[in-house]
């Protein structure tokens, strides 16, 4: 069988069934009826042991998830994904708009990963897997772990604010040329600085404008419900929207532009960008 993913289970207030824990901590199986199967198969493996569903769950254990060989899906998916940077601990892929990162459907990035990516060498690779998440509308850069130590130090650098991500959106109506946005969402605070670079005026929508975007936290939907707030929502968006101003047919203007971190292991510095989709630049041609 081949590793697919290991997760190492922080310090515990007190013990849980391991059927419970299990659900959601990795990304091939969400489900609590795919842990269940996993474990009559015997692909879990607690503390290198075969796990049970009886079993307890302490706190320190080292939790690995197997794939048969000869029975894997994931292999099956044939999806060319550009990437951007690799080495033998992380990688830095182009997600493209309308496709999953990961979940319970076939075609996401997840099960892409391993046809587009070398194998780390390194002694706890794993299958590679990404470390933060994309809206299935939005295009960009996506960063991807190769082996344990490297998913949970990313995930580390993400947790305490180390990544600087830079978005660009298309806006509708007239903005202020920058500001910051301090508006709790789902009960946390949520900030996210915006540029406006450019605007044109449109018969359609009064004014497009493209707005550089820098989040420093990361809440579900944040641009998209930051910048509905100001009443200049992104173009294309069809859940934060203004009343007669829905564009349909052309996606979501939003795109992850570039990723700014020093490597975990390396400490090289590490600047990735990917240049505005083509119906981006359609709006603001020179």
């Amino acid at each position: 069988m081949n590793l697919l993913e290991t997760h190492f289970v922080k310090k515990l207030e007190k013990p849980i069934r391991f059927q419970e824990y299990s659900v959601g901590i990795f990304n091939a199986i969400p489900t609590k009826s795919g842990i269940k199967k996993a474990i009559k198969k015997g692909h879990i493996f607690i503390d290198d042991k075969i796990a049970t569903t009886g079993i307890y769950i302490l706190g320190g254990e080292k939790i690995d998830l197997y794939e048969s060989e000869n029975t894997s899906t994931f292999e099956r998916l044939k999806l060319d994904l550009e990437v951007l940077f690799e080495d033998n601990y992380l990688a830095i892929i182009y997600k493209p708009a309308g496709i999953l990162v990961s979940g319970n459907k076939f075609v996401t990035i997840a099960n892409a990963l391993s046809q587009n990516l070398i194998k780390s060498s390194l002694a706890d690779a794993v299958k590679p897997q990404p470390v933060h998440r994309l809206d299935y509308p939005t295009s960009g850069l996506l960063l991807i772990g190769k082996t344990s130590l490297s998913i949970i130090e990313l995930s580390k650098l993400f947790k305490e604010k180390n990544i600087r991500k830079t978005y660009f959106a298309v806006t509708i109506g007239k903005m202020n040329a920058k500001g910051y946005i301090d508006k709790p969402i789902d009960n946390k605070e949520a900030f996210t600085n915006y540029e406006v670079l450019e605007s044109v005026i449109s018969k359609r929508f009064n004014f497009l404008n493209l707005v550089k975007l820098q989040p420093e936290t990361g809440r579900k939907h944040q641009l998209r419900k930051h910048l509905f707030s100001l009443k200049n929502p992104i173009l294309g968006d069809k859940e934060y929207f203004l009343q007669d101003k829905i564009l349909n047919g052309k996606g979501l203007f939003l795109h992850a532009a570039t990723l700014d971190f020093t490597h975990p292991f390396t400490k090289e510095k590490i600047t990735i960008s990917k240049e505005l989709p083509k119906k981006f630049r359609k709006i603001f041609c020179h």
